[in-house]
């Protein structure tokens, strides 16, 4: 595995930009709400001497080795193994209710991709497990060994965007009666026997497709977006930022209209001022979903993907 110094955040140098009116020249408190291998959070705390950071992850090796890459920042740093939508009960397990940013670069990390043993990948023969957090939950072999084909199926469309769904499960469905799943090279060879040779040659990998419909469907990872967004939001303070970084098209799409909401006005239409408690709450910082310059895609193919979007809380409403 690469040393975990030599992975490259994705857009450094744009974050630290959304975050510095912010962090500059006063005290402030950021959520790295996915801190991973700390890269993100090294460079804010770097460029912001001020800043106070907690970093949170559901995977205690993350931590672990984000522990030991910001090391050098000594006391500004609380590590918390938490699930990112139970911010609001870490911070106040801090004595915190409102912070001035927060920091979601989602999906798999590259640390998790890197190792082997965690079945991430399927680029490696490897135990299915797919697990964010290894110490609880079931694994991508659990999924395919256990669900029903409908269930499979609904899997694979909605959170793959599969459209051999009903092939690839009933090629696994077969396979599972003679003998359990348990390695990923069994299952990426039964995709390339069931994804149709010209998908092959233009849809990319016709394992990858499977693979985040599973990772998404052990990590329960959009049913977390879903509530943590509006929790997330709530703990932002006005004048604080938050800046999200999705890799796939389901989460940005949750981003967006958790933004969206909180964006729009609640005044009735027609009257002439602002009601009280009834204006937008967030200021949109990004239009749409800004993505990677070329020049970074080609030094980090992880950038390809990437969709950010960045708000600013401009006030409260009314409940």
């Amino acid at each position: 595995m690469a040393d975990e110094h030599e992975h490259v955040p994705v857009l450094l140098d744009r974050i630290v930009e959304l975050f510095s009116p912010v962090f500059s020249d006063r005290e402030a408190v950021l959520v790295d709400a996915t801190v991973g291998l700390g890269g993100h959070s090294d460079a804010l705390l770097t460029a912001f001497p001020s800043l106070r950071l907690v970093a949170l992850d559901r995977d205690p090796n993350a931590l672990e080795l984000s522990a030991k890459r910001l090391a050098p920042h000594g006391d500004r740093v609380d590590f918390v193994h938490a699930v990112y939508d139970e911010m609001p009960s870490a911070l106040q397990g801090l004595g915190l209710s409102r912070v001035d940013g927060i920091l979601f670069d989602l999906g798999v990390s590259s640390m998790q991709l890197d190792r082997a043993e965690r079945g991430f990948a399927y680029s490696k023969d490897s135990p299915l497990d797919m697990r964010m957090d290894p110490t609880t939950g079931i694994t991508a072999a659990d999924v395919l060994n256990t669900y029903t084909p409908g269930e499979l199926i609904r899997i694979l469309r909605d959170y793959g965007e599969e459209r051999f769904a009903q092939r690839i499960v009933k090629a696994v469905v077969a396979e599972r009666e003679k003998e359990p799943f348990t390695r990923s090279g069994r299952l990426v060879e039964l995709l390339y026997d069931a994804v149709p040779a010209a998908s092959r040659r233009t849809g990319g990998h016709p394992a990858k497709r499977t693979f985040q419909a599973l990772r998404i469907e052990v990590n329960g990872e959009l049913e977390v977006l879903r509530r943590a967004m509006p929790r997330a939001l709530s703990s932002l303070a006005v004048g604080g930022r938050i800046v999200v970084e999705s890799y796939q098209s389901l989460e940005d799409r949750l981003v967006k209209q958790a933004f969206a909401e909180l964006a729009k006005s609640r005044t009735p239409e027609g009257l002439p001022v602002e009601l009280p408690g009834h204006g937008p709450e967030l200021k949109l910082l990004t239009r749409g979903a800004e993505k990677a310059g070329e020049a970074e895609t080609e030094q980090n193919t992880r950038a390809a993907s990437v969709r950010l979007r960045a708000a600013e809380r401009i006030g409260d409403r009314a409940r």
